[in-house]
């Protein structure tokens, strides 16, 4: 299995000990459905392979459930943010600001206020117009802005080009050319900002240690003409990214090479080490569970049509990206090539094309979708007027709805 609190047992799959099937008959389908120490225990990995005084800032935008955030809170994470509504989520789970860094290139004036009130560790700045902003803001505010600087190192993180961020080409981050000439701007001109670190992240879902290697070795540079210029740093911020396994045939990234490829790589410079990891921790600690509609068979292909939709979960269709689907009961089935659809009025509205997979047998038949906790809910929406469906957190014999499950009444209530 992609996960070891994931798992069958007598012909069932359960989260944790709880049997999947009796969850779908209290909360119904589509539902997605977490497990508790499985987030608890990916967080704790990477703490394994860090310096004790590394800030592991948890990626909210890959699952923003305010009690996920708030499990991992507990367990020593800060908060990567990228937007106000992040800031608040991770407000009301309690962590302070002290351990919030805010990426992102299109920071709003209410963004960077509310991030000053908060008094964040940092923001990583993008560009110069940025850098000018919350200085102007800070200033209005009386207040100095911890910065940093993402600097675009333009390596190439071998990922789908939607997610990769750190090549000249992408919008993300100051050149790595222009860093030097941009810091000694900002220490000069922009009084408002304090100075604090320095910043990359090249993509997501990586799996080799290379593209780390490669990017920091390319900062390390940059610290020593940093350090010519009078500019001294605090913290060397390597962002996310780092991938999981999708298929079982996968492999993990080696987390102690990683860990000893960046700690020995920053600890050189004595500088404190921030990670913002979001899908490892978060991406196979959940599954999406949709009920079996119809079987359709057509002279030229065969047809799952379940009730979970791209709406639900859109990374098959955003990215094409691939997840294990299976039964959440282990059943004498006949495998076919089938495709796995949804309801909406879309070619798109798939979870598998040509997929081989058992043929349902009943009328009570479930699939699961495995690795879905990461970019998952978070990414859904109302297309087609669909309400979104339920989270539901398990740890242990326990199961908590984290999120119920959205009404027609919902769907229109902004509207009135």
């Amino acid at each position: 299995m992609l996960n070891s609190f994931i798992y069958y047992k007598d012909g069932n799959l359960f989260v944790e000990n709880v049997k999947v099937e009796d969850i779908v008959k209290e909360y119904g389908t589509p539902i997605y459905i977490y497990s508790a120490n499985s987030f608890k225990n990916r967080f704790n990995n990477i703490k394994g392979v860090l310096p004790a005084d590394a800030l592991i800032a948890y990626s909210i935008k890959s699952n923003s459930n305010v009690n996920i955030i708030k499990l991992l809170k507990e367990e020593g994470a800060g908060a990567d943010i990228v937007s106000r509504g992040e800031l608040y989520r991770a407000k009301l789970a309690g962590i302070d600001g002290s351990k919030i860094v805010f990426s992102g290139v299109g920071k709003s004036y209410d963004d960077i206020k509310d991030a000053l009130e908060y008094d964040i560790l940092m923001f990583n700045i993008e560009s110069l117009p940025e850098a000018e902003l919350i200085n102007k803001i800070a200033s209005s505010m009386n207040k100095k802005a911890r910065v940093s600087i993402r600097v675009n190192p333009d390596v190439d993180a071998d990922t789908h080009h939607h997610i990769t961020t750190g090549k000249k080409e992408n919008k993300f981050g100051i050149s790595y050319e222009d860093a030097v000439n941009v810091y000694k701007y900002i220490r000069d001109n922009l009084k408002n900002l304090e100075i604090i670190g320095i910043d990359t992240h090249i993509g997501s879902s990586i799996l080799k240690v290379n593209p780390y290697k490669e990017a920091i070795g390319k900062l390390v540079n940059l610290i020593e003409d940093l350090k010519k210029e009078g500019i001294k740093l605090e913290y060397f911020d390597i962002g996310g990214g780092l991938g999981i396994r999708y298929r079982e045939e996968d492999k993990d990234i080696d987390m102690k090479e990683w860990g000893k490829t960046i700690t020995d790589l920053v600890g050189t410079y004595n500088l404190k080490l921030i990670v913002e990891p979001g899908r490892y921790i978060s991406g196979n600690s959940g599954i999406f569970v949709s009920k079996v509609l119809y079987m359709k068979k057509t002279a030229h292909k065969n047809f799952i049509i379940v009730d979970g939709a791209m709406n639900d979960l859109v990374r098959p269709a955003f990215y094409d990206a691939y997840h294990k689907i299976d039964y959440i009961t282990i059943k004498d089935r006949k495998n076919i090539i089938a495709d796995v659809v949804g309801p909406i009025c879309e070619s798109g509205d798939y979870f598998a094309k040509e997929r081989n997979i058992g043929e349902p047998v009943d009328d009570n038949e479930y699939i699961v979708i495995f690795s879905a906790g990461a970019y998952g809910y978070v990414m859904s929406s109302n297309y087609n007027s669909r309400p979104k469906s339920p989270e539901v957190l398990v740890e242990g014999d326990s199961v908590k709805l984290v999120k119920r499950r959205e009404t027609l009444e919902d769907l229109i209530r902004d509207e009135l």
